[in-house]
């Protein structure tokens, strides 16, 4: 008799996703409301942009990233890194040493003063998208608005 797999999918995996995602809203209210970090301007909004991000990085909604899906993800970002470059990225923001970005790390290292080679670049792929260009056809203009 051959061996049954337990494969996930269909509703199995959005109740994992869905959990997942009710952890990091409770992790995000726990950073709205610890003070830590009241001073950082639109806190809401970009605990709930980091949010998505890293959902979007754990592809198996673990609640860490490991380094297959760092290297996945810097490979998306057009940033392929090395196995060890990976694994310094990795220690840079693992605080509990477990070889993995918990996302409670996720958030110190996007929100902390500390700068780290991930941090810089999730910073540079933002600030990428912001800057989109104007769609359609450019508006008329009369001689008098001319410089």
């Amino acid at each position: 008799m051959a061996e049954k797999t337990n494969y996930q999918g269909g509703k199995a995996y959005g109740e994992l996703k869905s959990r997942q995602e009710n952890e990091l809203d409770r992790t995000n209210q726990e950073f709205l409301t610890g003070g830590k970090f009241e001073d950082v301007e639109d806190l809401a909004e970009r605990l709930e942009s980091y949010k998505k991000q890293f959902m979007e990085f754990d592809e198996n909604h673990s609640g860490d990233i490991d380094i297959m899906e760092l290297k996945r993800m810097m490979e998306k970002l057009g940033q392929a890194k090395t196995h060890l470059e990976l694994k310094k990225m990795i220690a840079e923001v693992d605080t509990n040493n477990t070889g993995t970005i918990h996302y409670h790390e996720f958030l110190d290292m996007m929100l902390g003063k500390r700068s780290s080679i991930l941090k810089l670049i999730l910073m540079f792929e933002e600030k990428k998208k912001e800057k989109e260009r104007p769609k359609g056809l450019p508006p008329k203009r009369d001689l008098a608005s001319l410089p």
